[in-house]
C-alpha cells in the first residue's frame, strides 16, 4: 500500500509539473497570438484592465521629467551657495544615498509589483490605506498651485514674443520712481534716476540699506515691478501693496486665461492616460537639457560669469559641522526626487512585471542630482553677469524660488543681446519642467480614484468625463491665486501643503512596508519580480537608517519652524491656521482610514493581513511563488484576468489524468 501511495504521489507531482508547463505554453502562445506588431499600441498591454507604458523608455523619461522639476533650477543652486558652495555636495550626496534613494526604490518596486495606485496598493496591508489617501491629498493640493506656476510661465512666454522684453527698462506705464534700471549708471540727484523716464520727482533718491532706513527709497528692478504690478497685481500702479487682511480682489484676466490654458494642456495630455503622457515626455523631459546647455554656453561667454560660478561652488567646509547644512541637504533631495507624493507608485504601477525598476531608480536619482548641479552653472553664470553689469555683489542679485525664475533670471536675460530669444527659450524650459511634474501629480489623483472605483474607467467616455471634472475643479480652486492678493494663497500652498505632513507620510509608508507588510515578504516580492533580492545595504536602510533620518528631518524642521510670511508681510492668524490645517488634514487620513478598516474587517488582525487578491497583476506569475500559488488554491472567486479559473480547471483535469 505504501508503494502504491508513493507511486500515486509521484504521478500527481508529475501531473502538477506537466500542468504548470502546459499553462506556461498556453499563455506564451496566447501572448504571442495577441502580441501586437509595432505601432498596434494597447493590444500589447500585459495588464489589459489598466494598461501599461507603450514604449521602452516611457516610464524612465516620465520619472526623470517628474523628479527633475522647477526645484532643480530655482532652489538647489540657491541652497548650494547659501550652505557652503561645493561643500554642500557632500551632505547632499550622502542624504541621496541613505534617505531619498532607498525610499524611491521602495516606492517604484512596491507599485510595480502590485500594479495599483497609491490607495489600492494597500491591499498589502489594509490598515494603512489612509497613507495612500494622504499622498493623493498632498498631490492634489500641490497640483492646484503648481499649475499656477505653469500659467505664469505661459504669460511670460507670450510676453517674450516681442522686439524687446517688457521688463527691460523702467520706461513703462507701470513703473514709478521706485524702479531703478541697474544696468544704467545712477545718480544721487533729487529728481528722476536715469533709466526711469516716468519716475517723476523723488525727494529721497538715496537707496535704502541695512545702515540707511529713513529718508531713502527702496528701489526695485524693472523685472521685479513687472512681476508684482503687471502679472500678480500684488502691488498696484500707485505703489499700494496688498496685505493678507485686505480683500483678495478680482481675478486678473490675463493670468486666469493662462491658467485655463495650462489646465487644457494637462487634460489633453492625460486624456488617454499613460498612452498619451508617455509620448509627450519624450519632448518635455529632454528639451530642458537642450536649453540648459544653450544657456550655459551663452552664459559662460558673458562678462562676470566666472565670478558667479566661483561664488556658486566656492566651498566652506566649516559649515559641515553645523546641523543646518545636513537638514537643508536632506530636505532638498527628499523633495527633489518626489518621494511620498504617491506619484512614483502611480507611474511604476503601469510598468510590466519584469521591468528592471532597480536600474531605473538608480538612473533617475543620478540624472536628477546631476541636473541640479549642472543647472547651477547655467544659473550662476548669468547671475555673475548681472552682478558685473550692476556693480552689486553676487549675493544681492541672487534669489530663490519664483523670485529667481520670474525676477532675477529674466533681469539677466533682458541685459543680453537678442533678449527675447533667450527669454523664449528660458520660459519654454520652465514650462516643460513644470508640465512633467504636473502630469505625474494629476495622474496620481486620477489613478487613485479609478482604481478605487473601477466604474470610472469602464469606457473612454466615462474616463474623459471624470478627468474633465477633476481638471475643472482644480482650475476653479486655482482662480483665487490669480487675484491681486492671491500670492498669499500661493505662498501658503507652496510652503505648507507638502511639508511636515510629507515626512510623516513617508515615515509611515516605509515602516508599514518594512514591519507590517513585512520586509521578508517585500524582499521575496522583489526577487519574484526582478530575479534577485536587494542586498544588505537596502535592507539596513529600509529597516532603520532611512526612517531615522526622516524622523530627524521632521523634528529638526519643526524645531526651526517660523510663522509664515510673504515679502516680510506676516500671515494673518487664520492664514497660519490654514497652513496647519492643510498639513494636519492630510495626515488625518492615516488614523481615520485605519480605524475604518479595523471596523470594516472585524478586527485589527484582519486589517493587518493582506487581502486574498493581493499579488502580481497577471496571476500566471503567481505560479512562480509558493506563497501566491497557495493563495490561488484558497481563492474561491474568479481571478481578475480569468487566469485563476483556467488554472483551477486544469488542476482538476490534471489530477484526474494522474489518477
Amino acid at each position: 500500500m505504501e508503494r502504491v501511495a508513493q507511486t500515486f504521489t509521484g504521478l500527481l507531482s508529475c501531473g502538477q509539473r506537466f500542468r504548470t508547463q502546459q499553462i506556461d505554453i498556453q499563455m506564451n502562445a496566447s501572448n504571442s497570438a495577441e502580441a501586437p506588431q509595432a505601432g498596434e499600441g494597447e493590444a500589447s498591454d500585459e495588464n489589459e484592465a489598466r494598461g501599461n507604458w507603450t514604449g521602452q523608455f516611457d516610464f524612465l523619461l516620465s520619472c526623470i521629467g517628474y523628479a527633475v522639476g522647477l526645484g532643480n533650477v530655482w532652489r538647489f543652486p540657491y541652497l548650494c551657495y547659501k550652505n557652503g558652495g561645493g561643500a554642500f555636495l557632500i551632505p547632499y550626496l550622502i542624504m541621496l544615498g541613505v534617505a531619498a534613494l532607498p525610499l524611491f526604490y521602495m516606492e517604484v518596486a512596491f507599485g510595480q509589483f502590485g500594479n495599483l495606485g497609491p490607495v489600492t496598493i494597500w491591499k498589502a496591508c489594509p490598515l494603512l490605506k489612509g497613507t495612500g489617501w494622504a499622498m493623493v491629498s498632498i498631490s492634489a493640493l500641490v497640483s492646484i498651485y503648481y499649475n499656477v506656476i505653469i500659467a505664469w510661465a505661459l504669460f511670460y512666454l507670450f510676453a517674450s514674443f516681442n522686439s524687446k522684453v517688457p521688463w527691460a527698462d523702467c520706461n513703462n506705464y507701470w513703473n514709478d520712481f521706485h524702479c531703478r534700471d541697474l544696468s544704467v549708471n545712477t545718480t544721487n540727484a533729487t529728481h528722476n534716476v536715469p533709466g526711469n523716464l516716468r519716475a517723476g520727482f523723488n525727494p529721497n533718491p538715496e537707496a535704502c540699506s541695512q545702515d540707511l532706513k529713513t529718508n531713502c527709497t527702496q528701489y526695485q528692478t524693472p523685472s521685479e515691478q513687472y512681476f508684482e504690478r503687471v502679472m500678480l497685481g500684488y502691488t498696484s500702479l500707485n505703489g499700494a501693496i496688498k496685505k493678507m487682511s485686505d480683500p483678495i480682489g478680482r481675478p486678473q484676466w490675463h493670468v486666469t486665461l493662462c491658467l485655463l490654458l495650462a489646465w487644457i494642456i494637462i487634460y489633453a495630455c492625460l486624456l488617454k492616460g499613460v498612452k498619451t503622457s508617455g509620448k509627450v515626455v519624450y519632448f518635455t523631459a529632454t528639451f530642458p537639457y537642450l536649453v540648459l546647455v544653450i544657456l550655459l554656453i551663452r552664459g559662460a561667454t558673458l562678462e562676470g560669469a566666472k565670478e558667479g560660478i566661483i561664488f556658486y561652488l566656492k566651498p566652506d567646509f566649516s559649515l559641515l559641522l553645523t546641523s543646518e547644512i545636513w537638514s537643508a541637504a536632506a530636505v532638498q533631495i527628499f523633495y527633489s526626487l518626489g518621494v511620498a507624493f504617491g506619484c512614483l507608485t502611480t507611474m511604476s504601477s503601469y510598468n510590466k512585471f519584469r521591468n528592471n525598476c532597480y536600474k531605473d531608480a538608480l538612473i533617475v536619482a543620478g540624472i536628477n542630482s546631476g541636473t541640479s548641479i549642472f543647472a547651477g552653472f547655467a544659473i550662476f553664470s548669468v547671475i555673475g553677469f548681472m552682478a558685473h553689469k550692476t556693480g552689486l555683489p553676487v549675493a544681492e542679485v541672487t534669489k530663490s524660488g519664483p523670485g529667481l525664475a520670474f525676477v532675477a533670471y529674466p533681469e539677466g536675460l533682458a541685459a543680453m543681446p537678442i533678449a527675447p530669444l533667450w527669454s523664449v527659450l528660458f520660459f519654454i524650459m520652465i514650462l516643460t519642467l513644470g508640465v512633467d511634474s504636473q502630469f505625474a501629480m494629476v495622474e496620481t489623483v486620477l489613478t487613485a480614484c479609478m482604481d478605487e472605483w473601477p466604474w470610472l474607467q469602464e469606457n473612454f467616455t466615462k474616463q474623459a468625463i471624470f478627468k474633465s471634472v477633476v481638471c475643472l475643479v482644480m482650475f476653479l480652486l486655482g482662480i483665487p491665486m490669480c487675484c491681486p492678493g492671491g500670492i498669499y494663497y500661493f505662498s501658503m500652498l507652496n510652503d505648507y501643503c507638502a511639508y511636515y505632513n510629507l515626512f510623516v507620510v513617508a515615515l509611515v509608508e516605509m515602516l508599514g512596508i518594512s514591519y507590517l507588510y513585512g520586509i521578508k515578504n517585500f524582499l521575496n516580492d522583489i526577487q519574484m519580480m526582478l530575479g534577485f533580492r536587494p542586498g544588505p545595504y537596502w535592507i539596513a536602510c529600509w529597516l532603520g537608517i532611512t526612517p531615522a533620518l526622516i524622523l530627524f528631518i521632521a523634528i529638526f524642521s519643526l524645531v526651526k519652524y517660523q510663522s509664515p510670511s510673504y515679502n516680510s508681510e506676516p500671515f494673518t492668524i487664520w492664514g497660519e491656521a490654514m497652513c496647519w490645517l492643510m498639513m494636519v488634514g492630510s495626515v488625518l487620513f492615516i488614523p481615520c482610514c485605519g480605524i475604518y478598516e479595523v471596523w470594516r474587517r472585524g478586527g485589527l488582525t484582519a486589517a493587518l493581513k493582506e487581502t486574498p487578491d493581493w499579488g502580481p497583476p497577471v496571476e500566471a506569475f503567481w505560479l512562480e511563488s509558493d506563497k501566491y500559488r497557495e493563495k490561488l488554491k484558497q481563492m474561491n472567486t474568479p481571478a481578475k484576468d480569468g487566469v485563476t479559473a483556467g488554472v483551477e480547471n486544469q488542476v482538476a483535469s490534471t489530477v484526474d489524468v494522474s489518477q
